[in-house]
């Protein structure tokens, strides 16, 4: 069964994408490259969102537990942010500093504020840590991908982000307003998980065994940096291997769950 990261690990992974992600930048002929994988993004919005997206998760942490978000992190509260190149990557790199220490300065156990309050992921730092890690693993991808140089993800962050992005991007209590249906991933690697859609919400597990019992409406399969791009929409479902019916993932894309 694939395990969840411990917290030191999910900041080195951090860490080490962000690097990746601005070697991508810093080797791009031109900050204006269209993202193939973000439309209507250029690679200088690319670095802007990102940088943004650590500065913000910072002072969320560093606020503590909160029953909304706090003051001054919303994205339209973010400062203008570099446009020449050397100047946007310390930039880039001080964000990135700052998201790394208010995560070690908090713990994986302190309470903050999150946008997946109904899902199965807890409201703390590590699970802010480790959504992080998929927020720049996907976007290093985006990155290498418009300079041409894209890279597999990181075997272990793609594994743990298959199970982060359906306990926290995908679970909820809010009612599948379709036919109930199965969803099972299987990662060439190994693992597997089932997303169950139902009256009841949404609910993902682990699987560690097949169940006959209760077989899947569909299923995909690939490795589980496949899974996880596809998952973020990076790659088409249809270019992994998918059994039963397909219309399912389209549905789910679709799907905006009551708050």
């Amino acid at each position: 069964m694939a395990k969840i990261l411990e917290f030191p690990f999910l900041l080195e992974l951090i860490d080490e994408r962000s690097v990746a992600f601005r070697a991508a930048v810093s080797s791009a002929p031109s900050l204006d490259a269209p993202v193939p994988t973000c439309p209507e993004w250029t690679l200088l919005d690319l670095a802007h969102h990102l940088g943004g997206v650590h500065r913000r998760w910072a002072a969320t942490v560093a606020a503590g537990p909160a029953d909304a978000r706090p003051a001054g992190t919303a994205p339209e509260d973010a400062p203008a942010a570099p446009r020449e190149r050397e100047a946007l990557l310390a930039w880039s790199a001080e964000a990135t500093a700052l998201l790394l220490s208010a995560l070690r300065e908090a713990g994986p156990d302190r309470g903050c504020w999150t946008w997946w309050g109904a899902s199965e992921s807890p409201q703390n730092s590590g699970a802010v840590a480790r959504h992080q890690v998929q927020e720049v693993v996907v976007h290093t991808y985006d990155a290498q991908i418009t300079v041409g140089a894209p890279q597999p993800l990181p075997d272990e962050a793609a594994l743990d982000g298959v199970d982060e992005f359906l306990t926290t991007c995908v679970a909820t209590p809010s009612p599948w307003p379709h036919e109930p249906a199965v969803i099972d991933f299987h990662a060439t690697e190994g693992h597997s998980w089932r997303l169950s859609l139902s009256a009841e919400g949404a609910h993902s597990t682990r699987l560690t065994t097949p169940d006959a019992a209760a077989a899947a409406s569909t299923s995909v399969r690939g490795t589980a940096g496949e899974l996880v791009l596809a998952l973020y929409s990076r790659i088409p479902v249809d270019s992994l291997k998918v059994d039963g019916d397909r219309r399912h993932f389209d549905l789910l894309e679709a799907w905006e769950p009551e708050e």
